[in-house]
């Protein structure tokens, strides 16, 4: 018979020598487990000798707990009647009313603004948040303001497609979700729920590495056509990431790799770092610290530091390099690989040299999350129209961020991109209104982008082309060096 814990007696055990925690009702000494956690001790010791489960639920996938916890770690229940009474530690942004009817939202401001009333405080802090003054995260989307459409007249346009082909898989739309992390602190479906909009729409779906569900979980009612890639964060621990490749090598519907490159250290997301990991770490008033860094460079978060963001990278290694990582890549999987976070022509340019490893880029400065005034993914597109065109030609192209209109979309399809993923966007949906959020939110940006195609003449996706647009003011504004492509080759060669 399970022993039946009195809460004075758990709060007891509160230090790194006995460290238990309460979840879901039951007791559990983590004291083993400290050392392992991908997102370090300490944010397990603010919760030791507590009740966990609120700010546990919404960051892990479910059965996480059997995986890395031995039974003997479960030592009974909690009495429920002998926790204390707390007041949420998470309070909505706003009033909360209700979603409206998901039809009633035009567009995906509507959808965020309706959002930001369903989360918490430490939800909408981590979704909303980006780099330092945010300049990127604004300018993902001013940049398109700054191109021109042409339209066409006398021009049959009753017929409009969106299909396309990814990576030799068929789309029903160029709009993809891109790996975004933590779905279930917007909303219970999580991840799966995304997955089940993406279903309805014949769109892709790339899995976030530090999803709040497992991909067996979020891929179980996919579709047989559906597609989906799976993001990967190498770990200094390698033997973690290759137990994870195991895994994703072993479902069919994940189709390629997507290594991620373009935040190999957390950015200064200070609206996530205000909230702190935890409600109860959200009232620090003074000048909240930065994780401080171990002496391998990991981050190592301290009391009342970092948020969300901060806490995830935990453990990733920023020391990946061209041949090594790559090289270490294949004996894992047989997987394509896509590399995510390009933001100059030269790495775009590299990365073909890669090729037919390397079958495809995203474009993207990780939503403005990392390095703040890095260029968005539509200068590097440019970039890379100026100084290596052959390089669409190699691999295929995608970009990500800012995208928060159908004719956005269309603007970097026309210059060469493949596909167009939604980070944030996504994640407001589901916020909003769980799967039909999710879906309604698709179901804009498709019908934006019909409804602009038709006007600029164009049947098809693959009928998209620079013609169709004017990019003369932002061209002023991308790089205008030297290209360097020579020597890059050079020393490709040397190191084959």
């Amino acid at each position: 018979m399970a022993k039946v814990f009195d809460a004075t007696e758990v709060a007891k055990h509160n230090t790194r020598e006995s460290c238990w925690v309460v979840l879901y009702g039951k007791v559990y000494d983590v004291t083993d487990f400290l050392g392992s956690h991908p997102g370090g001790a300490k944010i397990i010791l603010k919760l030791a000798g507590q009740d966990a489960t609120e700010e546990y639920d919404p960051i892990h996938p479910p059965g996480i707990l059997e995986e890395e916890l031995k039974p003997e770690a479960c030592l009974g229940t909690v009495d429920a009647s002998t926790l204390p009474k707390e007041e949420a530690p998470s309070e909505p942004q706003g009033e909360v009313e209700g979603p409206p009817p998901m039809e009633n939202l035009l567009n995906l401001d509507e959808m965020e603004e309706v959002a930001a009333k369903q989360v918490s405080k430490k939800a909408w802090a981590y979704y909303y948040s980006a780099s330092d003054d945010k300049v990127s995260k604004h300018f993902n989307n001013q940049v398109y303001r700054s191109i021109l459409l042409r339209p066409r007249v006398f021009v049959d346009c009753a017929k409009c497609e969106l299909d396309t082909t990814v990576l030799g898989h068929k789309l029903k739309t160029p709009i993809y979700v891109s790996p975004a992390a933590m779905a279930r602190l917007g909303h219970p479906s999580g991840e799966a729920g995304i997955a089940e909009a993406c279903r309805s729409f014949g769109a892709m779906q790339v899995i976030s590495n530090n999803a709040s569900m497992t991909p067996e979980q979020i891929v179980k009612d996919a579709a047989p056509d559906q597609i989906f890639g799976w993001q990967l964060y190498v770990q200094i621990d390698r033997k973690k990431s290759e137990a994870m490749l195991a895994r994703i090598n072993k479902l069919k519907a994940i189709k390629y790799i997507v290594l991620t490159l373009d935040a190999p250290v957390p950015g200064k997301r200070e609206d996530d770092e205000r909230t702190g990991m935890t409600g109860r770490t959200a009232a620090v008033t003074s000048g909240v610290k930065a994780a401080e860094r171990s002496s391998d460079d990991t981050p190592n978060p301290t009391e009342g530091s970092g948020g969300v963001g901060q806490q995830l990278f935990a453990g990733t290694d920023p020391s990946l390099t061209w041949t090594e990582t790559l090289a270490w890549l294949a004996t894992q999987s047989d997987l394509p690989i896509v590399l995510k976070g390009l933001q100059t022509h030269e790495d775009a340019y590299l990365a073909s040299l890669h090729a037919p490893q390397v079958k495809g880029i995203i474009l993207s400065n990780h939503g403005g999350r990392a390095m703040d005034t890095a260029p968005p993914a539509v200068h590097t597109l440019l970039e890379i129209r100026k100084y290596c065109p052959e390089v669409f030609d190699k691999i295929e192209v995608y970009v990500d961020g800012g995208i928060r209109r159908g004719t956005d979309a269309v603007k970097a399809l026309c210059l060469g991109a493949k596909a167009v993923g939604l980070g944030r966007a996504a994640l407001w949906g589901l916020a909003a209104g769980g799967v039909d959020g999710v879906r309604r939110t698709l179901q804009i940006l498709n019908d934006e982008m019909k409804t602009c195609m038709r006007l600029l003449g164009v049947e098809s996706v693959d009928q998209l082309g620079p013609q169709h647009i004017n990019t003369r003011m932002t061209e002023q504004q991308i790089y205008d060096g030297p290209a360097g492509l020579e020597q890059l080759q050079q020393a490709f060669r040397a190191k084959l």
